[in-house]
């Protein structure tokens, strides 16, 4: 198949219709059509900033973590083709930040390796590691909402850095509500950064919140720093080992934050997967925000319109795969 007969709809078709199959079922791709999704995704991440500059309304997920069993109930390979073919479907509309398991030195040892060279072969790991070192690493939304995977850097002055370098600390550093300033990190690289860290970074750049992602929250969100920060986990069940839920955060025009609460159907059996650090700020008292001057972000526990609310139902009993993608994409 040549690189311009990629024919995404038939791709999402295939990938969508194992919905309601069992776990861990494989959907039939061909070595070309994936690879034709990297090579494409590719030039469409390498045509936009590196630093994001998005308009609200749209909606934010953490982690996903393979788990294509909460994005669709899949393995590794499924969830990336998902993303990267409604990436190419939808250039102007669906956005990927990296994370640190975009790497090829992480993947390697996690298990995306072991799978692409089952499955095919080891050159189109490569392939996908060339597409992984060109996705944006961060994205503002209207001026005022500062997202990216892991957290800040010391050395993070001016966002006109993002273009230069900064790579390690936005997709490893976490929030510690027992530091001041700077600490070390237990996961052995980066940081950990204290509330006045998160103040001083939103005042200096005149942003009112930091989104990322990077760690469990029990319930699939989680605030720090007085709601400066909000750390979003999407992968429900984490690992078969957690039993947090996933969460989404949807962003109105007026940067009104709400979120989605999702909860896994089901104790899911262990993913062979890494650890992961578990250290993290404690969940802080569900009240809802008071808004700020100048229409700012800010965050209310009340579901978005068609979204589930916190007290809303199971994974299984939430609106099929399709639909929450698609709105995504409305």
């Amino acid at each position: 198949m040549a690189e311009g007969e990629l024919n995404v709809d038939s791709l999402i078709s295939r990938l969508l219709e194992v919905r309601g199959c069992r776990p861990g079922k494989i959907v039939q791709m061909s070595e070309a059509e994936v690879r034709g999704l990297c090579i494409k995704s590719r030039e469409i991440f390498l045509s936009q900033p590196i630093l994001l500059e998005l308009e609200a309304p749209l909606k934010i997920c953490g982690d996903i973590h393979g788990q294509y069993t909460d994005l669709l109930r899949l393995f590794d390979l499924e969830t990336i083709c998902l993303l990267l073919a409604y990436k190419i479907k939808y250039p102007e509309n669906f956005f990927l930040l990296r994370g640190n398991h975009e790497c090829a030195s992480i993947n390697r040892i996690y298990g995306f390796y072991d799978e692409c060279k089952r499955r095919f072969n080891i050159k189109l790991w490569k392939t996908f590691t060339d597409c992984f070192n060109c996705l944006p690493i961060a994205a503002i939304i209207d001026e005022k909402i500062f997202c990216c995977h892991g957290g800040l850097s010391p050395d993070l002055q001016s966002m006109e850095q993002m273009y230069t370098g900064l790579l390690c600390d936005l997709l490893w550093s976490d929030p510690d509500k027992d530091v001041q300033g700077w600490g070390e990190n237990d996961r052995g690289v980066s940081f950990t950064f204290g509330a006045d860290v998160v103040s001083k970074f939103l005042n200096r750049h005149d942003l009112d919140l930091i989104c990322r992602a990077h760690q469990v929250v029990e319930d699939g969100y989680e605030f720090f720093a007085k709601r400066q920060l909000v750390t979003l986990f999407s992968a429900p069940n984490y690992c078969g080992e957690f039993d947090n839920a996933g969460g989404m955060m949807s962003v109105d025009e007026s940067l009104m934050c709400s979120f989605q609460i999702l909860k896994p159907s089901e104790k899911k059996a262990k993913y062979q997967y890494g650890g992961v650090n578990t250290g993290r700020p404690v969940t802080p008292p569900r009240t809802a925000q008071v808004p700020k001057k100048r229409q700012p972000a800010s965050c209310a526990f009340i579901p978005a319109p068609g979204s589930v609310g916190l007290g809303g139902p199971d994974w299984k009993n939430v609106r099929s795969s399709k639909n929450v993608l698609d709105n995504v994409l409305d």
